[in-house]
């Protein structure tokens, strides 16, 4: 009877814990199904916890088979917790790093939320590139420019292509609005304007790209007429800008390079340089985390960086990549392993000192665009 009992027990035991696993893993899976995949399963997440499990992680694992990572002059992977790991999982929040909480707390804060891969003069969470997203009715309101588009341009017509040649190069404006505030009358703090705007100083790469022998396609569709005309809030403006580069990629089977231009809204004592006696709008460039181009559009991007520190010293303010919940996180950068947004002065700069950072990034362009079509004319002989 004893061993009866005992029997029966132990069924209920293997029964009940058999119902409690099952019950756990269907509730697994039901959250696993049904949370925000983009939360806890972007590629911007995957890139940081796999970058933490390779550094440190699984550097503690080794010290247990190899003493030599024990020892203290190459002991670096101290500290490490799985617990550590998986609460950053769960709650997003890094211990280590109090922007993390303090970003999902404090409205406004995520304006600057950001990584700064490679920081240029100046850098820091402060100078982040800030999105301006006034209501539409300030988008739309009808505002004086000082001066005319043709006047701006030297009496050039504005048009989308500036080559007979096979595009290579495509330039767009997600906020094609965005304008300088000397460009303007009146002493108001918005800088919009429907034609006097920063589509002139995406031309102006454009003209000087195709000077350097990269044919360019400039698109100056006015994005903020189409969200009113379709009644879209201002976060889809990258919904109507991918439309437009889609089109332009089925339309040309040659382009290659993609450029989404914009201006920041940061005061002019950080988007401003002055070399050689000329103040020149300073350049940024921000790269989406959530896409699989993620690593070739930054590889791009730093290299660009770098050649305008080495020739322009200043120029660049950084090399910044954005991602994650509140972030649009691509910008289209899905489209190309060759496609970058990139900050051209800001709204207390003059137009003229945009055209001067515009004509030395056609500069860098170009040559970063011909070594790596040398390069890979070497590789196919």
């Amino acid at each position: 009877m004893v061993h009866r009992e005992v029997r029966r027990t132990s069924i209920r035991k293997v029964f009940v814990v058999g119902i409690i696993g099952y019950v756990f893993v269907i509730f697994l899976l039901a959250m696993l199904t049904t949370i925000e995949q983009g939360r806890y399963f972007s590629s911007r997440q995957l890139h940081s916890w796999s970058t933490n499990i390779q550094k440190e992680l699984l550097g503690s694992f080794f010290t247990y088979e190899n003493r030599y990572f024990s020892v203290p002059e190459t002991e670096t992977f101290a500290g490490v917790t799985i617990s550590n790991m998986l609460f950053e999982f769960a709650t997003r929040v890094n211990l280590q790093e109090p922007r993390t909480l303090l970003v999902r707390e404090l409205p406004g804060l995520a304006s600057f939320d950001g990584n700064i891969v490679v920081a240029g003069d100046g850098a820091d969470i402060t100078s982040m590139p800030i999105e301006s997203a006034p209501p539409l009715d300030v988008l739309m309101e009808e505002r004086e420019a000082i001066r005319k588009p043709l006047e701006i341009m030297g009496g050039a017509d504005k048009q989308s292509s500036f080559s007979s040649q096979a595009p290579i190069a495509h330039i767009v404006h997600t906020h094609s609005r965005e304008s300088f505030l000397p460009e303007l009358e009146g002493s108001e703090n918005v800088a919009f304007h429907p034609e006097v705007n920063i589509t002139l100083v995406g031309q102006r790469l454009g003209e000087k790209l195709k000077e350097k022998g990269v044919p360019t396609l400039v698109d100056t569709t006015d994005v903020e007429k189409k969200l009113q005309e379709n009644n879209w809030e201002y976060h889809r403006s990258y919904d109507i800008s991918r439309e437009v580069v889609q089109e332009a990629m089925a339309e040309n089977d040659q382009l290659q390079l993609f450029f989404d231009i914009h201006r920041d809204s940061q005061p002019r004592d950080i988007t401003t340089v002055t070399i050689n006696n000329e103040t020149i709008a300073r350049t940024m460039f921000v790269i989406g985390e959530n896409n699989p181009n993620y690593e070739k559009n930054l590889e791009m991007a730093k290299d660009l960086h770098h050649r305008l520190q080495e020739n322009y010293p200043g120029l660049s303010r950084a090399v910044i990549t954005k991602g994650g919940h509140g972030s649009n996180g691509r910008y289209n950068q899905d489209l190309s392993e060759h496609s970058i947004l990139i900050e051209i002065g800001g709204m207390e700069n003059t137009l003229e000192e945009a055209f001067r950072a515009a004509d030395i990034l056609a500069e860098v362009i170009s040559e970063q665009y011909f070594e790596n079509q040398s390069e890979e004319g070497g590789k196919e002989e």
